[in-house]
C-alpha cells in the first residue's frame, strides 16, 4: 500500500522542528507519509525562526540548527499557480499563503496537516481533508 500523502504547513512543521508541545502529535500523524508543501514553506519557517530568535536570542544557535533540520526531511516543495491561490483565497477568505496549502492538498488529494484553526476551516470548505 502506498504511503499517505500529507501537505504540511508552517505551523505543523514548526511545532515538529522546534519541539513544541504539539510537535509529537504532528510527528505521529506524519510518520511514514510522503510530505509535500508549497514552495513558500522554507520562507515561512525562516520567519518563524527569526521570531523565535528575537524572543530568545540566547537560544539562536539551537533554533537555527532546529530549523535546518527541515532541509533533511525530504519535503517535496511545489510551485503553486497564482490564479489558483487567488481563486481559493477569494472563495475562503484565507490569506494567499494559506490558500497555497489548500490548493496543493486538493491537487494531490492529500491530507492537510496544520495547527491553524482558520486554515483547517477554509480547507474543509474546499473539501480538503485535515
Amino acid at each position: 500500500m502506498p504511503a499517505e500523502v500529507f501537505v504540511v504547513d508552517a505551523s505543523a512543521m514548526a511545532a515538529l522542528l522546534f519541539d513544541e508541545p504539539s510537535g509529537r502529535a504532528v510527528a505521529r500523524i506524519l510518520e511514514g507519509g510522503y510530505l509535500s508543501a508549497p514552495a513558500i514553506l522554507p520562507c515561512e519557517l525562516a520567519s518563524v525562526t527569526l521570531k523565535k530568535i528575537a524572543l530568545r536570542p540566547e537560544q539562536e544557535p539551537g533554533l537555527r540548527a532546529a530549523a535546518q533540520l527541515f532541509e533533511r526531511m525530504g519535503v517535496d516543495l511545489v510551485a503553486v499557480p497564482i490564479e489558483a491561490i487567488v481563486r481559493i483565497a477569494r472563495r475562503t477568505g484565507l490569506s494567499a499563503y494559506d490558500a497555497a496549502y489548500v490548493w496543493l492538498a486538493a491537487e494531490l488529494e492529500a491530507v492537510l496537516v496544520t495547527l491553524d484553526r482558520s486554515l483547517k476551516k477554509g480547507a474543509r470548505r474546499m473539501g480538503v481533508r485535515t
